[in-house]
């Protein structure tokens, strides 16, 4: 399991939302699985990545809140938690999330 936080300099969220996904793994078992944040600078990296704004939150390298697409602009990025519009999905949401996709792979690496 690969967990990345990509974000831009300038986000105020992604912190907090890499805090959040550190706990829901710790709190799921998984506190082996680092959390791995990369700096986008640039539209092409942002475009290579598979970036959706800041922050987006890839687990092996797929979006864990799949958008309507990647984006090439350095900006950031909302979603919709149980309290509306945030910078960050909520650790509910991150802990649902991330055991659905764990429960899908069977994958325990």
């Amino acid at each position: 399991m690969k967990i990345q936080v990509l974000h831009i300099e300038d986000c105020p969220n992604w912190q907090e939302a890499g805090d959040r996904v550190r706990l829901v793994l710790d709190s799921i078992g998984r506190g082996d699985v680092p959390v791995e944040f990369v700096l986008i600078r640039t539209e092409a990296e942002a475009v290579s990545s598979g970036f959706a704004g800041s922050p987006t939150i890839l687990l092996d390298g797929q979006d864990l809140f799949p958008s309507q697409g990647n984006t090439s602009d350095l900006a950031c990025r909302v979603y919709l938690t149980e309290r509306g519009f945030a910078g960050a999905p909520t650790v509910g949401q991150l802990e649902r999330t991330l055991q659905e996709r764990e429960a899908l792979s069977g994958d325990r690496s």
